[in-house]
């Protein structure tokens, strides 16, 4: 079993209203891009969001590596921001709190699911949570010329989101994109995909004071606390058919986008069809379930009137 069991978004009548859900956006800033080549955790943030909207929480750190850090040109973070930092395992109990009964969401799922199985799955975070990727979602539910995390948010409401490339910037940008898309749906967006899991959350002693800190305040997260900006109205080209989220994976080039869309086109023509052929075979049903009613009450009008 994955760390991660990745639902979806869809404007058919399946699934829960993602409305109704509890979600824990997260984002991670890291040594590098994969955690098999030694790449380590920096800084991790989760912001805890219902689907109307209502902030619920937040928590980010920075993280202890126990390495060098490197990719200092994109997260900023140098050797001397670490020190005293908690090390990965020691934040697992506070992660497993925010992550209890929500989905779990990031902008490129993969992404963060890679290093959640290096670092927190091996010191007890449980697998199997409930996950959405907003990048697969997106690109199944909207089109749009691009899909990362700042240059979706501004084609979609016109604003840049503050705090790029610090966790907890990025995680709010990516909850606040969430229920945006939620609340400018054109049709009910529902969740499909495995239930959020309650988890039983095991402190030491010594890691109570961590579940009870307040968030820890990096220089370059601009953002202050308060709660989620008012919704933007998005104006966008809502997909007619929304795509297959297990084919918006990946890099999405043309290729993968006109392997998607016709898919869905196929998709479309059966569900016509099979739409059509149902409404035929219901009409033959009802003349036939008519006929047959009417030749009953024939028959007891005309032994009505031979007694």
């Amino acid at each position: 079993m994955g760390t991660l069991r990745t639902g979806a978004l869809t404007r058919r009548r399946v699934g829960t209203r993602a409305a109704d859900l509890e979600y824990a956006v997260l984002d991670v800033e890291t040594t590098g891009l994969d955690p098999r080549e030694g790449a380590r955790l920096v800084e991790i943030a989760v912001v805890r969001v219902r689907g109307d909207g209502t902030l619920v929480e937040e928590f980010s750190t920075l993280v202890d590596p126990r390495a060098p850090v490197s990719g200092q040109e994109f997260h900023g973070i140098g050797e001397g921001d670490v020190v005293g930092a908690p090390r990965a395992e020691s934040i697992v109990p506070r992660i497993a709190q925010l992550l209890s009964g929500a989905v779990v969401v990031c902008h490129n799922l993969d992404f963060e699911e890679r290093f959640l199985s290096s670092e927190l799955v091996p010191a007890g975070l449980p697998r199997g949570l409930s996950g959405l990727c907003t990048l697969r979602a997106l690109r199944s539910q909207l089109d749009l010329p691009r899909y990362s995390l700042p240059r979706a948010t501004h084609l979609l409401s016109g604003e840049w989101p503050t705090g790029q490339h610090t966790a907890l910037g990025d995680a709010r940008a990516c909850a606040r994109l969430l229920v945006e898309m939620i609340a400018n749906a054109p049709g009910e967006l529902r969740y499909t995909g495995p239930e959020p899991r309650v988890l039983r959350v095991d402190v030491s002693p010594h890691e109570d004071a961590l579940l009870e800190e307040p968030v820890r305040w990096k220089p370059r997260t601009t953002p202050s606390p308060g709660g989620l900006d008012p919704f933007n109205t998005w104006k966008a080209r809502w997909r007619g058919s929304e795509l297959d989220a297990a084919l918006c994976g990946g890099a999405f080039r043309a290729t993968e986008r006109v392997v998607a869309e016709s898919a869905a086109r196929r998709e479309f023509r059966l569900r016509s069809r099979v739409a059509a052929v149902a409404a035929v075979t219901g009409g033959i049903a009802a003349t036939v379930a008519g006929g047959l009613l009417v030749r009953m009450a024939g028959g007891r009008g005309l032994g009505g009137r031979a007694n």
